[in-house]
């Protein structure tokens, strides 16, 4: 039977498909893509989310999904839905499914002063994968007290550069500083314990750590404020606030999901005169007791995921100055978010509007001129971080040089898997795969049976075609294509 939204899909302008409002829609839905982007899924259920997420309560904008757009828990990933904080007396709707499990999952660039022909590939990844801690336990993690706990939940990174795992200079190149406001802090007993012994890992699944080299400058001011050039070294982290972050997720899911009851027109809160039509968006007002409490929790586990990745950086660091004697002039380019919910400023139909923008599976691609940015990215746009697969290229883009995309301020955040990862086990040899990439010239090391099959390049769309797609909808610009030649894995 085909899905009913392909009955009002239209193309809307270069890279843009629009989906008009219908059924129980309250605003239209956008898909970054083109015909034969289209043509390539034949899976309707992506699509099909989209369409239930321009069902929330108080939504404001248009549903947006980004290139690299692919089928998640309640909202698509790649998803970017706004709702208005003012909407009712208690807000418009905050979902712990519009943010996704793994809280504050999100990329940092790093760039290094040498240059690939200064370093053994080899030996380099064999150190890293024997000293960077990943997979899926929190063996080899930073042990937290109460006290150090404390101080990552409300401080984020800057509490990570006090403890000693990672520099100062850094914090002006994360997002938000590298911290959200988080005053209460309801993270329980159980996320806690998760939180307390696996800072500075990595985790497993699609979280790495990789060597890239700068293989093409496409924006050559943008590179340059950016810190980039042809034939640099750079390292990529991807992880997130690991079990403390999955642990707060699934419990406030439960707690959202407990108000609503199944009906003949969907899922309905009595309580809140909410009416949606999947179960996994459960969503509360943003004032009320449960979306507060969601909201603060979250951004407590955002706040982990920050000292997460400044722990990551700061163990390289360590190891580039054990194996070349400096720490190769590493510096932080940026560090994004890509699975987070956030307060925001944006213009929606002429009007300004304080939304509460979520991204699952989407990162923000800020203007120039936003106060929020350091002054070296000024007139220039924000970094945006695009890892590829670990056998093709990673991207950095840039957001406006001035004012924000129509999307939210938003971006891609990957290419965006092509096949399950239980397809991908079924189709792909693991061995076979490292030994095709290690004669590539692209060292892999991973502790997880099946990880390298489940994240092989044939199990993800083309990132170039999904750089390409965002520079169309003009979403982002691209600035640098980097090319991998160590991947650590979990």
């Amino acid at each position: 039977m085909t899905a009913q939204w392909r009955g009002h899909l239209r193309p809307d302008g270069p890279g843009r498909m629009r989906i008009a409002k219908h059924g129980s829609m309250l605003t239209d839905a956008v898909l970054i893509a083109d015909s034969e982007h289209m043509s390539e899924h034949t899976d309707d259920r992506s699509p099909e989310q989209l369409c239930n997420t321009a069902s929330i309560p108080g939504i404001i904008g248009d549903a947006w999904a980004m290139a690299d757009w692919h089928f998640g828990y309640g909202f698509p990933i790649g998803g970017v839905v706004a709702t208005d904080v003012e909407a009712g007396e208690l807000g418009g709707a905050i979902s712990p499914g519009g943010v996704g499990f793994d809280i504050n999952c999100g990329v940092r660039l790093c760039a290094l002063d040498i240059e690939v022909n200064d370093i053994d590939a080899k030996i380099l990844a064999g150190a890293l994968a024997q000293k960077i801690p990943a997979g899926a336990s929190s063996k080899g993690g930073v042990i937290l007290d109460d006290t150090s706990m404390a101080s990552i939940l409300s401080e984020g990174a800057a509490a990570a550069v006090e403890l000693g795992w990672g520099e100062s200079q850094d914090l002006a190149a994360i997002e938000s500083n590298g911290v959200l406001d988080s005053e209460e802090r309801e993270i329980g007993e159980r996320a806690m314990k998760r939180g307390m012994k696996a800072l500075g890992t990595l985790g497993s699944g699609n979280h790495f750590l990789e060597l890239q080299v700068v293989d093409r400058i496409e924006d050559g001011s943008a590179a340059a404020a950016y810190g980039l050039r042809e034939g640099q070294v750079t390292a990529m982290i991807h992880t997130g606030s690991r079990g403390l972050g999955h642990q707060v997720c699934s419990e406030h899911v439960a707690t959202i999901e407990s108000k609503y009851q199944r009906t003949n027109e969907g899922w309905v809160a009595p309580e809140w005169d909410y009416q949606l039509q999947d179960r996994q968006l459960a969503a509360a007002p943003i004032f009320s007791r449960e979306g507060k409490s969601y909201l603060d929790a979250m951004r407590a586990a955002g706040n982990y995921a920050f000292a997460n990745r400044s722990a990551l950086t700061q163990r390289l660091r360590n190891i580039l100055r054990e194996l070349l004697g400096v720490d190769g002039g590493l510096e932080v380019v940026y560090d994004v978010s890509h699975n987070i919910a956030k307060v925001e400023e944006h213009v929606v139909h002429g009007k300004s509007c304080k939304c509460c923008v979520h991204r699952k599976g989407a990162t923000r691609a800020l203007g120039g001129d936003h106060p929020e940015l350091a002054s070296r990215f000024s007139g220039v746009g924000q970094p945006v971080l695009v890892p590829g697969d670990m056998g093709t290229a990673s991207w950095v883009l840039a957001g406006s040089k001035s004012g924000g995309n129509d999307a939210f301020s938003s971006s891609c955040h990957g290419a965006g898997r092509r096949l399950s990862r239980t397809a991908a086990r079924k189709q792909i040899d693991s061995n076979e795969l490292q030994e095709k990439l290690e004669a590539a010239g692209i060292h892999v090391r991973a502790k997880t049976p099946n990880v390298l099959a489940e994240e092989a390049p044939d199990a993800y769309k083309d990132v170039d075609e999904v750089i390409r797609l965002t520079n169309a909808a003009n979403l982002a610009r691209p600035v640098a294509r980097l090319r991998p030649f160590a991947v650590i894995k979990g």
